[in-house]
């Protein structure tokens, strides 16, 4: 298992990573992370796009889901189950919006490996087309990147925070995400749940990431810096291409 995971997650990690920091001026570990942020975040955006756009889909869906909430009551086997024809009758996946990070998690815990075990040249780890870069700058705006920084885990977090506040609908109550719309009734369990995620993604989940960030190191920090940065972009350009309007 540990020669399957340095074979097609460390090595190949590794040797990107070395790549970029050779031909970034000054061989920059810090632009080089931010240059591989890119890389993934462009590679992965077929599959976040469809995430996106999978939600919205979602969103406009809502009166038809109401419906069979409506109509079905409290049985909620039912109401699962036509929730289900309706998102394959669509072509819908609730789960979607998972898949981008799933595959950013072998990437964090690499970057964390690489970090851990101390960034070094070796020959015997470099493909033979990657460059041999002479020295490693192991600084970006001060900070060393080997070790921890509270300033790029706040970072971290904040720009979390930011992309996904950005990424909730329009209208959604940011104080108390968890509160009913309608105060005269009593919220059903699809919509308890979805304002129970909304909740934790925009609260939880960036002290989560700051967390993590702070814990590891601070080029695992700088990595989720770049990445959120980059994804409110991709998300202004969803917007702009799906608007909520229809």
């Amino acid at each position: 298992m540990h020669a399957l995971w340095n074979s097609l997650v460390y090595l190949p990690l590794y040797n990107i990573l070395i790549a970029f920091i050779a031909l970034t001026p000054g061989h920059s570990v810090g632009l080089a992370i931010i240059a591989l942020t890119i890389i993934v975040k462009t590679l992965l955006f077929p599959i976040t796009k469809k995430a996106m756009v999978a939600q919205r889909q979602m969103r406009v869906l809502e009166p038809e889901l109401k419906a069979i909430r409506e109509k079905h009551g409290k049985d909620q086997q039912t109401v699962a189950k036509k929730t289900m024809e309706l998102y394959q009758e669509k072509n819908v996946s609730p789960f979607s919006g998972c898949l981008p990070l799933l595959v950013q998690i072998p990437i964090i815990i690499g970057l964390y490996g690489l970090f851990l075990r101390g960034l070094n040249i070796s020959p015997d780890m470099l493909y033979s087309f990657v460059p041999h870069p002479d020295a490693l700058d192991m600084h970006f705006l001060s900070i060393n990147l080997a070790g921890k920084s509270v300033v790029l885990a706040a970072l971290a977090g904040a720009t979390q925070y930011l992309q996904t506040r950005y990424m909730l609908p329009k209208g959604t109550n940011l104080k108390n995400p968890i509160m009913a719309p309608d105060p005269t009734r009593s919220p059903s369990f699809q919509e308890e749940f979805a304002r129970s995620m909304n909740a934790q993604m925009l609260y939880v989940f960036p002290i989560l990431i700051a967390s993590v960030s702070y814990s590891t190191s601070a080029a695992v920090a700088l990595y989720f810096v770049a990445s959120n940065i980059f994804g409110i972009g991709q998300e202004f350009m969803i917007r702009r291409e799906f608007p909520p309007s229809k």
